[in-house]
């Protein structure tokens, strides 16, 4: 049994804990194997280091709510319970290789040899390329370890990003705003975070902007500052926009590339960013580089054998 006290800062206890410490409580009959205490503006919660870490995460998410309306009532406290369904107790046991304890009983965790040396390497280097071709798990172990930062407060926001290539198809001609065309491009990244951020958690991620997922279009001319920094996509990026993204970061940054080099999208007489960026710096020291291949596909089994015969045909 481990113990952790959390301080309630600039809230109103009676608005936050709820009559008679109804709104703990609730929170308390939820995790009946752990003991949950309401001292003045202290919470003291005591039970096994994945359950603490759970119910934590609630009450990030109730002080959050709070923060932004005002107020919480008893039935915000259920509805973020109702999001937060618990994991099984004997999976739970194993928790050393967990990044994320995700949303109805998903549990994300590296599921391959590379996919844990790319949550090694970065957390060894701040600046990560993760190269390898489709259903590798790129994309989806990178966002597990960008939210395991921001709920270890290692960072204070995420910001997501990618080109806006048309693969074979017209933007224009798409119905909707720029936001509506974007989306669809964007939509990997939705779905990977609905795996591990509860619904109405990530909503307000997403309107706080501690969450943020944009075109690649939209970094030019700023800074970004304590921060993970996801570029999704990169074979797609020219020369010029993977320059201008790398010089984004700022102090307590940290920063992964994701891209596969035999799915560029670009002009035939336009060089890949992602190309010429591994190419140039290769040999710079606090550079992770981490190299995926059809030995970590973890969708359908044929994916595996397509890979390998496009791979044969480029041969």
């Amino acid at each position: 049994m481990v113990e952790k006290v959390i301080t309630l800062d600039n809230v109103s206890l009676i608005d936050f804990l709820g009559v008679e410490n109804n709104n703990i409580k609730e929170v308390a009959a939820a995790f009946p194997m752990s003991k949950i205490i309401s001292r003045g503006n202290e919470i003291r919660i005591k039970g096994t280091t994945p359950e603490i870490s759970r119910i934590t995460d609630i009450l990030d998410s109730l002080i959050e709510h709070y923060q932004k309306y005002g107020k919480l009532t008893h039935e915000n406290v259920r509805s973020f319970l109702k999001n937060n369904e618990r994991e099984p107790a004997a999976v739970l046991q194993n928790d050393d290789n967990v990044l994320v304890y995700g949303t109805k009983g998903v549990i994300v965790r590296a599921k391959t040899a590379n996919q844990q040396r790319l949550v090694d390497v970065s957390e060894k280097y701040d600046l990560v390329f993760a190269v390898g071709p489709a259903g590798t798990g790129k994309t989806y172990t990178a966002v597990a370890i960008a939210v395991r930062a921001l709920k270890n407060k290692e960072v204070r926001k995420i910001i997501i990003t990618r080109p806006a290539v048309e693969a074979g198809e017209n933007l224009g001609f798409l119905p909707g705003d720029l936001k509506e065309k974007i989306d669809p491009y964007l939509r990997p990244i939705y779905d990977a975070l609905d795996d591990m951020i509860p619904a109405e958690k990530l909503k307000l991620y997403i309107e706080s902007r501690t969450i943020e997922i944009a075109p690649l279009a939209y970094m030019r001319g700023r800074t970004l500052n304590h921060a993970f920094i996801l570029l999704d996509e990169a074979q797609n990026t020219t020369p010029m926009q993977m320059k201008m993204f790398l010089t984004r970061m700022g102090p307590s940054s940290k920063a992964i590339i994701t891209g596969d080099r035999s799915q560029i999208d670009l002009p035939k007489n336009q060089r890949s960013g992602l190309t010429e960026a591994v190419e140039l710096l290769k040999d710079i020291k606090g550079i992770g580089f981490v190299e995926l291949d059809g030995s970590d596909v973890v969708r359908h089994r044929l994916v595996k054998e397509i890979i390998t015969a496009y791979e044969r045909a480029e041969k």
